[in-house]
């Protein structure tokens, strides 16, 4: 949805946006839905005939209903990048399609200056039966570009989606990653003054979504402003300048980017819900179950043996897996997955001891393997180990599937950062080796 012009939900006066080069302005949006079905439509339909009359929807909850957004405040400059940072079901999304134009508000308004661009889902806007070439023109019309328009650009949306001869084949043939490339592509070169950009960023290649960021930048120097939802940390920090934190649907927070997600992890951090400790017992087994070896215990420990609840970026620690042997096991090997709970689809850390040259053999009885690591190299954050017991890549004497533990920082600089690094600081004085004549 394009709105060339000032647009609001209300009919009250305009705020003044062009004080601060705002561009958007979110002033006091509320919106609420119903959790039964039947109800809903009812309650739809009721609306739909109050705003027919000229009557105000009802600005209370009545049954089954909530706030989804409550009360939300907040404006986009120009050339600003703005994160909506929350758990899913803050109401991010919610946000986005009231900004776009695609649902009502039930109280406040929206207020914008230029041309929106929304990119909210893969392949926002397309049609499963339509090719390619016929979403491109159909999509960006939409966007607001005339038949000559597009037809001028068609070439370069083309080579910037990377879809080559799939282009005439139709939407419906084409993978997510696909989808999502045209639909970027349709967006950028549309030249909004906004683009709303909802979780898209993580779909495709390392190095498409390499050239969406380096586009992106491009486009904030021309003076486009971005609102983008994403639950990766390193495309916020790479892509936005401001945040605002929304929990269950009200504003907790705004401001410094990297001050924002601090604040949503330490909130994430402390939740009695989500905190863990470092350890981690399994049932029993008897040797009837068992395939000669068990996991029987998993937990961190610092240098001196005590145990860690949770670690720290850069100190030393010990992962520690009490097994248990219900016969001589002449050879086997530690395998470890890590995964950041947040984007739980790819690998943070896979440590195999078969890789590190060390093969294991063990008796009937107990042993404690301990794997030292000298700096924990995570960033501050949740994740979860899946830890393996195997003779080889297909055979596993026993699997903990989900080891979840909690990782803090001490240092500012690892909000932005995405791994701890090793270092030592030294300075070397240098003699004068040179003679001027």
């Amino acid at each position: 949805m394009i709105k060339d012009i000032i647009t609001t939900t209300s009919a009250e006066r305009l705020p003044n946006l062009e004080q601060d080069n705002i561009i958007l302005s979110v002033e006091a949006v509320s919106k609420k839905f119903c959790r039964d079905l039947k109800r809903s439509l009812y309650y739809g339909l009721k609306d739909i005939v109050k705003e027919i009359t000229g009557v105000n929807r009802a600005a209370y909850l009545r049954k089954e209903e909530f706030w989804a957004l409550n009360d939300i405040n907040f404006s986009l400059k120009k050339k600003e990048a703005v994160a909506l940072i929350g758990a899913n079901g803050a109401g991010k999304t919610t946000l986005l399609k009231i900004i776009s134009g695609l649902i009502k508000p039930d109280k406040g308004r929206v207020t914008i200056k230029g041309r929106l661009a929304p990119l909210i889902g893969l392949g926002a806007g397309f049609n499963n039966i339509l090719t390619g070439r016929e979403n491109v023109y159909v999509n960006m019309a939409i966007l607001g570009l005339t038949q000559e328009q597009i037809t001028e650009r068609f070439e370069e949306v083309v080579a910037f989606s990377e879809i080559g001869d799939a282009i005439d084949a139709p939407v419906k043939t084409y993978s997510s990653g696909m989808a999502a490339r045209l639909g970027f592509a349709c967006a950028i070169h549309t030249d909004p003054d906004i683009l709303l950009i909802d979780e898209v960023l993580a779909v495709g290649d390392i190095k498409f979504r390499l050239k969406c960021y380096k586009r992106l930048a491009q486009l904030r120097e021309k003076g486009t402003s971005f609102i983008l939802v994403s639950h990766s940390t390193q495309s916020i920090l790479s892509t936005c300048n401001t945040g605002v934190f929304l929990k269950k649907g009200m504003v907790i927070t705004s401001g410094n980017v990297a001050e924002v997600i601090n604040q949503y992890e330490d909130e994430l951090l402390s939740s009695p819900i989500e905190r863990v400790p470092g350890r981690l017992k399994q049932p029993v087994k008897s040797k009837q179950d068992s395939f000669g070896l068990d996991i029987e215990e998993v937990y961190f420990e610092n240098e001196q043996g005590e145990l860690l609840e949770e670690l720290i970026s850069g100190t030393f620690t010990n992962l520690c897996i009490i097994c248990k042997a219900w016969q001589n096991i002449e050879s086997f090997s530690v395998r470890i997955i890590i995964r950041e709970l947040a984007q739980e689809n790819n690998y943070t850390l896979v440590i195999n001891s078969e890789d590190d040259g060390k093969i294991f053999k063990m008796k009937e009885g107990k042993a404690i393997i301990k794997i030292s690591l000298p700096a924990v190299g995570l960033r501050r954050g949740q994740y979860y180990a899946k830890i393996s017991l195997t003779s080889s890549l297909i055979y596993f004497f026993d699997v903990v599937e989900s080891f979840p533990f909690t990782v803090r920082s001490v240092s500012k600089d690892m909000i932005e950062s995405s791994f701890f690094q090793v270092r030592e600081w030294h300075k070397v004085n240098l003699e004068n080796q040179y003679s001027h004549e």
